[in-house]
């Protein structure tokens, strides 16, 4: 696999952020890139031994404090400190791309070591604010992973995050025939042990043309996560 390298910051000061649409009105809700022009990606580097996209620079983890399912304030960078954190944003009646990827990562988590996943944070910012409360997130995210952390606020609040670190949120809209489409990035953003983000990866559904899964899988998971709970010089 060759080294791609996404120049997030530049695409982030171009406002070219780029999102899936998910509907919950059953017809699939098939991911569809918005906001710019096609990711620019620079793939010349040598090969990587990572199965994520590695970014151009590393990416600061945000200070952001939002309240989690049991109401309480949630203040992201203290209360993962110390730990890789992979960030997604997404809501619980997406149709697809949400719950295959919370699938995929909770797959990926009952790989490791029992030491290692003690290491790893997940952390799902809705993107539904009004419609999932707290216990409907803790109920949904427990079906995948009770560790799980599922975090909500205000829409601003949740939208300005999700373009801190480059990705797109558009409000929640309602159709004419009351069915509601939540457009968000599907972009899963690995913090690792230092607050610092240099891999992020890309969710998707269905099987590319070669027969192969879309997007990231959970054994991409398993082979990466163990690398970023152990860079190179540190002491597994």
């Amino acid at each position: 696999m060759r080294k791609a390298l996404v120049r997030t910051a530049a695409l982030a000061a171009a406002g070219i952020l780029f999102a899936a649409g998910c509907s919950d009105s059953g017809d699939g809700g098939k991911p569809t890139a918005t906001g710019g022009a096609p990711v620019r990606i620079d793939s010349s580097g040598p090969p990587s031994k990572y199965r994520g996209t590695e970014l151009g620079g590393p990416m600061a983890k945000p200070e952001l404090t939002l309240t989690d399912t049991s109401g309480q304030a949630y203040d992201f960078k203290a209360k993962t400190a110390g730990k890789v954190t992979l960030l997604y944003f997404g809501y619980t009646h997406c149709p697809d791309v949400c719950p295959t990827t919370m699938a995929d990562l909770a797959r990926g988590l009952t790989k490791l070591k029992p030491e290692d996943r003690a290491n790893v944070d997940v952390v799902f910012v809705t993107s539904d604010p009004q419609r999932d409360t707290g216990p409907e997130l803790r109920s949904w995210l427990d079906a995948f992973d009770p560790t799980f952390v599922g975090l909500t606020g205000s829409f601003d609040t949740i939208q300005a995050a999700a373009k801190s670190v480059g990705v797109a949120l558009e409000p929640p809209k309602v159709g004419a025939d009351g069915k509601v489409t939540s457009t968000h990035g599907t972009q899963i953003i690995a913090f690792e042990r230092d607050n610092l983000a240099r891999i992020i990866y890309l969710a998707g559904v269905g099987l590319n043309p070669d027969g192969t899964p879309a997007g990231i899988t959970a054994d991409d998971f398993a082979h990466d996560l163990p690398l970023l709970i152990h860079p190179e010089g540190s002491t597994p």
